[in-house]
């Protein structure tokens, strides 16, 4: 695959909650405006993508007690959006990012009727996919119909970078495998997003799937905490399936829970 210049240098990952009973209007406002007011309109911030997670896909989950993503809440965060920063721009982007939803704070344009679950900056460390397949910097643009977040500890990156290469590429309906590694909040960023602890030996990857995760699940990802622990590369902290929400509709607020 030729060698663009255009790179995810950072992501921002947030998984949110809506409270029950509010999920359309959140759904709408999220889409509407703060897709766009809190992240889209910012230096370096090329792509964004909205992604679902519906009782069925819940219910899939690899989430122990306690992990560091949900908690003892194994179903927390229903709605995951994905933003991707423009190598060399993180900085830059994260200071507008923080004064801009300080902004909007003050000025009455956020939703007080949710939780943010797990909202944290990554920078990105490899990437894997077919040959001439979709790059990651396209991946939110293409019209994948699936995600899976996975958070995993190890000692040794680069052998937790080789396994993932090897199994994305076995593995079928992968479109792009992405591995990222956490990096931290400003001191000055909203007081409702929790600080993420620990984490200098964990990664997030994400894997972008050319079908719904659902399917197939126990034959791919359930098996998963297993097959990276036999592999000595590492361990699987949480695993969670999405697929992509509708904008401009209310598809699928009603079967979150």
């Amino acid at each position: 695959m030729e060698d663009y210049p255009i790179k995810v240098g950072s992501a921002l990952f947030t998984l949110v909650e809506p409270r029950r009973g509010h999920e359309v209007a959140y759904n709408r406002w999220y889409e509407r405006d703060h897709f766009y007011a809190g992240c889209m309109i910012g230096p370096g911030n090329f792509a964004g993508r909205r992604w679902v997670a519906t009782r069925r896909h819940k219910d899939l989950r690899i989430a122990p007690p306690g992990n560091p993503v949900t908690g003892d809440v194994p179903d927390a965060g229903s709605y995951l959006a994905v933003y991707w920063v423009l190598a060399g721009m993180h900085d830059e982007w994260n200071r507008w990012g923080v004064d801009q939803v300080n902004y909007l704070h003050a000025n009455g344009r956020m939703f007080a009727e949710r939780d943010h679950v797990h909202t944290v900056l990554y920078r990105t460390e490899w990437e894997v996919g077919p040959e001439d397949g979709v790059s990651l910097a396209l991946a939110l643009d293409h019209p994948f119909n699936g995600l899976v977040a996975t958070l995993v500890e190890c000692d040794d990156a680069s052998a937790l970078a080789t396994w993932h290469r090897d199994t994305a590429l076995a593995s079928a309906g992968v479109g792009v495998c992405a591995g990222f590694s956490p990096l931290p909040l400003l001191a000055d960023a909203p007081g409702d997003v929790p600080r993420a602890e620990g984490g200098d030996n964990r990664r997030m990857v994400l894997w972008f799937l050319d079908r719904d995760p659902a399917d197939g699940w126990a034959e791919t990802f359930g098996s998963h905490a297993d097959a990276l622990a036999s592999s000595g590369a590492g361990r699987l902290l949480w695993a969670a399936p999405f697929i992509p929400t509708i904008p401009g509709t209310d598809t699928y607020t009603d079967q979150l829970w």
